[in-house]
C-alpha cells in the first residue's frame, strides 16, 4: 500500500504523486481503465493511497497530456487515444509499458523514419565545420562502445546522436523531438527490443550517415539514416515475434 503523507517510513508528497501518475497512466494506457470510464476524486485516493490534494494534482497533469478530462457530477473521465498527447515522453513510457509494446514501438519507429532522414539531409546542408567535427568525434564514440559491448554507455551516445542531428537540421521543429525519440530508444532497450550487441552493419551505419554530413551529401545521408531506420524495424519484429514463441509455445506452432 502507498503511505500518505505522515506514515512512517515517510514519502515525499512528489513521490506520492509521481506514484500515483505512474499508476493511473499506466492504467489508462494499458487499459484497465477504458474510455469512457470514470473515476471520483475519492477513489482515485482510495486506489492509489494519496490525499486529496496529491489527487488533484494527479488529475490536473493527466488532463495536461489529454488522458482524462473533469467533468462535473462525472468525475475524472477517460479520454480515447485520438485525445492522448502521444508526444509525452510519458505517455510513451506508458504506452511502451503495455502488452502490445511491440506495435506501440513500430509505430514510434515510423515516425522516425518520417523525420530522421530528412534531418539528417538538412544538416548535410546546413551544420557548421565545427557542428560536423563534433558529430564525426561523437559517431566514433558510438560505434567504440557498441564494438566494446559497453550497453550502457552506447545507449547514452545513441540518444545523443540522434538529438545532435535533429538539432543540426536546423529545423526547430525537428530539434524538440529530441526527447520523445530519447525515450523511444531508452524504452526499446528497457524491453529487451533491441539485439543483445549492436550488429557491426548498424554501428557503421552510424558512422556512415555522420561522414555523408561531413561530406555534404544530403541525399547520401537521408539514405543511410533512412537504412538505420529500416533495420530497427526489422529488428523489432524479429524480436518480437521471438518472444511471442517462448510466452506462447502453442501459437508458433
Amino acid at each position: 500500500m502507498t503511505l500518505k503523507h505522515g506514515d512512517a517510513p515517510f514519502v515525499s508528497l512528489a513521490g506520492l504523486h509521481s506514484r500515483a501518475l505512474d499508476q493511473l497512466g499506466l492504467a489508462i494506457c494499458e487499459g484497465q481503465l477504458a474510455p469512457g470510464s470514470s473515476l471520483t476524486l475519492e477513489e482515485i485516493e482510495e486506489r492509489c493511497g494519496i490525499s486529496r490534494s496529491v489527487a488533484r494534482e494527479t488529475v490536473r497533469v493527466l488532463e495536461a497530456m489529454r488522458l482524462v478530462v473533469s467533468r462535473r457530477r462525472i468525475g475524472v473521465v477517460v479520454l480515447p487515444e485520438s485525445e492522448w498527447n502521444l508526444y509525452d515522453p510519458q505517455v510513451i513510457r506508458w504506452r511502451l509499458d503495455s502488452p502490445d509494446r511491440a506495435e506501440q514501438l513500430s509505430s514510434m519507429v515510423e515516425l522516425r523514419a518520417a523525420i530522421e532522414p530528412e534531418a539528417a539531409r538538412l544538416a548535410a546542408m546546413r551544420a557548421t565545420a565545427d557542428e560536423v567535427s563534433e558529430l564525426i568525434a561523437l559517431s566514433g564514440q558510438l560505434w567504440a562502445a557498441g564494438e566494446q559491448g559497453d550497453d550502457e554507455r552506447f545507449l547514452e551516445l545513441d540518444v545523443q546522436f540522434h538529438a545532435r542531428i535533429l538539432r543540426l537540421s536546423g529545423n526547430a521543429m525537428f530539434s524538440r523531438l529530441d526527447g520523445l525519440i530519447g525515450q523511444m530508444l531508452v524504452s526499446r532497450t528497457e524491453h529487451g527490443l533491441v539485439p543483445d550487441r549492436p550488429a557491426s552493419v548498424a554501428l557503421q551505419l552510424h558512422v556512415d550517415v555522420a561522414g555523408a554530413i561531413q561530406r555534404r551529401d544530403p541525399e547520401g545521408a537521408y539514405a543511410i539514416m533512412r537504412s538505420i531506420l529500416v533495420a530497427a524495424l526489422d529488428e523489432i519484429d524479429i524480436i518480437s515475434v521471438a518472444a511471442e514463441r517462448v510466452a506462447s509455445p502453442e501459437a508458433a506452432r
